[in-house]
């Protein structure tokens, strides 16, 4: 069954929710796991692709935006998009930005939920623990 960890952070700030992203793709790419990044926007997605090769100084992380459903495995291990991610390939760690849960979560081995202290989406993360607890996934809280 999929692990649920929520990621918790005392900003409210775009920038530090999607740094957060980073850390967690970049943790999970170092233990070779591959990553689906659910973004929200189009905007958002072009953010973390170019926070991706900023973040931190000496790391690299292989990854692309997908805007269109891919007909074969892609070569990087970590993808950006807003849409259905990629059936073919290998996929561990969804790493979600989006306001609702995906369709598709309960295909990775875990998902992570990013939080900031932004109301409105604090108010939705709340909806999507609910979501996960009342269906009886493992959840974990981690303060970042």
């Amino acid at each position: 069954m999929t692990q649920v960890d929520f990621y918790i952070s005392d900003s409210d700030s775009n920038d530090a929710r999607l740094r957060v992203a980073c850390k967690i793709v970049d943790k999970a790419f170092d233990l070779d796991h591959h990553v689906f990044v659910h973004a929200s926007t189009d905007d958002e997605a072009r953010q973390l692709d170019e926070l991706l090769w900023t973040f931190s100084q000496g790391s690299f992380i292989p990854h692309r935006v997908v805007r269109e459903p891919l007909t074969e495995a892609p070569r990087e291990p970590v993808l950006i998009g807003m849409t259905e991610p990629p059936a073919a390939g290998r996929w561990d760690v969804l790493v979600n930005l989006a306001p609702q849960v995906p369709e598709f979560f309960s295909r990775y081995a875990r998902v992570a939920e990013v939080v900031d202290a932004n109301a409105e989406r604090r108010e939705l993360s709340r909806e999507r623990y609910r979501f996960y607890r009342d269906r009886g996934y493992k959840l974990n809280t981690l303060k970042v």
